[in-house]
């Protein structure tokens, strides 16, 4: 420095949670926020976002482990790179709440701008709705056309109701859109009128007699593989649907999860919803206007990240790879499906073979 003061030098033994920011930073090395925010200017320094992972019990790896190795092909696991399987006939599902806006927003202004001024009557009670979304992989024909776009559904969680009591807004009995609390019942419901149906309406004619999997979560509001119900609807469908749970604590293997969802809610935030009904309009527009290429691409985001997960002994442990999956597209070298290393597969083999040995 200007005083002979050492420059400042950022080191890993700093704690995380004491660089959460510039100011904080600066503290810790005893040098000014200005000099850093030159340092993150000249790229010496990265800004990180950081996101909670759930956590991984030694049988959770050993499942997630299981479940990536199953989607390999079975007539590729003894070539030099195991092929995964196309996964067309796999529909991921998936509840979400989208809200109406955000406690904070960013906007980008114009100096002297006025501020735009946001109100709510009660901060803690920002307007949402859950919905229940459906997805499969796209498909074309060999003319590149869309054969398929696989999004076979999204149905938010409400009813209508007639109001109780008048107030300035509205006259006493006029019909309101309220959410629903979501159990297995409310969830069986939905499956059977509503998803069953539009698989039936959507799934491509030439897969006739082919077996199709849902594949959800462990939450517990969805109902079991073997429901009576469930399974009494799919054989007056005339279908061979099976339902299928995803491992445990590993919302990283459903392909909603893999930017989908929040690709969604971003693109709901820019239209700046003022009532449920508005919401609600605006998640199913931007679900019917979501580009069918890039739904393709998540789910070979997912085979990528099955192959970390191999890589990572079923950990968690590892950043969502980036391809440049539209670049590949644009120069027509996307490839239908991702190999995986065969080191990777040997060590995956080995290392579960380990962990059921310690489990016996």
């Amino acid at each position: 420095g200007k005083h002979g003061s050492p420059r400042p030098q950022l080191h890993p033994t700093i704690p995380p949670n004491r660089r959460s920011t510039i100011r904080s930073l600066a503290w810790q090395l005893q040098c000014s926020p200005t000099t850093l925010h030159r340092k993150f200017m000249l790229k010496l320094i990265k800004r990180h976002t950081n996101s909670l992972k759930p956590v991984l019990e030694e049988k959770n790896k050993k499942d997630r482990m299981k479940y990536c190795l199953s989607m390999l092909h079975e007539t590729t696991t003894q070539t030099e790179r195991p092929k995964f399987k196309t996964m067309h006939n796999i529909i991921h599902i998936d509840k979400k709440w989208f809200y109406m806006t955000k406690k904070k927003r960013n906007y980008y202004l114009l100096y002297g701008e006025e501020e735009p001024t946001r109100t709510l009557q009660n901060g803690s009670c920002i307007g949402k709705v859950m919905f229940l979304t459906a997805v499969a992989r796209p498909r074309w024909d060999n003319e590149g056309n869309v054969t398929f776009s696989g999004k076979i559904g999204i149905w938010p969680f409400v009813k209508e109701v007639s109001a109780q009591r008048r107030s300035d807004n509205r006259p006493r009995g006029t019909l309101e859109t309220k959410s629903i609390k979501v159990n297995r019942q409310v969830m069986r419901e939905f499956m059977i009128e509503n998803l069953l149906p539009a698989i039936q309406a959507s799934w491509p004619e030439n897969d006739a007699g082919q077996t199709i999997y849902i594949q959800q979560d462990n939450a517990k509001p969805h109902i079991l593989p073997n429901d009576p119900e469930f399974v009494a609807a799919v054989e007056r469908t005339g279908l061979d649907i099976r339902l299928i749970q995803q491992p445990v604590n590993s919302p990283d293997l459903n392909g909603l999860e893999l930017g989908f969802f929040n690709s969604l809610q971003s693109l709901t935030d820019c239209l700046s919803p003022r009532t449920l009904q508005d919401l609600i309009k605006g998640v199913l527009d931007e679900f019917e206007n979501y580009e069918v290429y890039k739904l393709n691409r998540v789910f070979l985001s997912l085979q990528a990240c099955m192959i970390e997960i191999l890589n990572h002994a079923g950990g968690n442990g590892y950043k969502i790879p980036h391809a440049n999956k539209e670049r590949l597209e644009n120069l027509g070298m996307l490839p239908p499906r991702l190999t995986c290393p065969r080191e990777v597969y040997a060590n995956a083999l080995h290392n579960l073979g380990i962990m059921e040995r310690v489990a016996c």
